[in-house]
């Protein structure tokens, strides 16, 4: 095969990829706390004996946008959005992740959990306890929770520290990769949820662009497949 259909293929590869991303994004665009995310293109030079490197574009690396979304009202006493940077702490059965989506609730035996029943931490990483029979439970903006009255505990806010970066495991869970700090400065928003911050339009618009990109791809893998089999016709001849 030569140089020119490697290269194809690859590029041909990377939009597909970048295809299944932009879809992905855009079936989440209603789902609280979802991050959109991206894909990076990067060249690879591979050299070869006696003849210019070959130049190949990959799209392995992928990009989450941290920006904020749309805070939308919905006066439940455990709906809590984030204003700022930072993320709700969750302990889920493969460890502790981090999330912006903050549809919260109290389970059976009174633990704050999340929509999938995952425990919801404080920042030191212990569970949150919410009697079912509480009322009139306030949320301060330092995720401070009472109840009755009474301090029951403080929702952790959390942020990666120098040099960590987030992975992303699912639409609404992160894992870190290094250590996590408590982030003081955001503030919580009580009966408030974050939408996603998927920007449905400009994501229709780039799916129109990939798609265009492969159908050219594809045409000029055709015709370089049409040439290489008229090479070897006449060499046969």
């Amino acid at each position: 095969m030569e140089n020119a259909s490697y290269t194809t293929l690859t590029r041909q590869s990377g939009l597909m990829r970048e295809m299944s991303v932009i879809a992905n994004n855009i079936a989440n665009a209603s789902t609280t706390g979802y991050r959109q995310e991206g894909l990076v293109f990067s060249e690879v030079l591979q050299p070869v004996k006696d003849a210019p490197s070959l130049s190949m574009a990959t799209a392995r690396a992928r990009a989450t946008s941290l920006e904020p979304g749309t805070m939308t009202q919905t006066g439940g006493p455990l709906d809590l959005a984030i204003d700022g940077q930072g993320f709700f702490l969750i302990q889920t059965p493969e460890g502790e992740r981090l999330s912006r989506a903050g549809h919260f609730m109290p389970n059976a035996q009174g633990d704050l959990v999340t929509a999938d029943g995952f425990s919801v931490l404080d920042a030191g990483g212990a569970p949150l306890f919410v009697p079912p029979s509480a009322s009139g439970i306030t949320i301060a903006p330092d995720g401070s929770i009472s109840a009755d009255g009474q301090l029951l505990g403080q929702v952790g806010i959390v942020q990666p520290s120098a040099g960590t970066q987030i992975l992303r495991e699912n639409g609404v869970h992160f894992r870190a990769d290094g250590p996590i700090e408590p982030n003081f400065d955001a503030r919580v928003r009580q009966g408030f949820l974050e939408g996603s911050n998927v920007n449905p339009l400009t994501q229709i618009a780039r799916m129109i662009e990939v798609q265009r990109a492969y159908e050219m791809g594809q045409s000029f893998a055709e015709s370089e497949n049409e040439r290489l089999r008229n090479a070897m016709r006449t060499i046969i001849k």
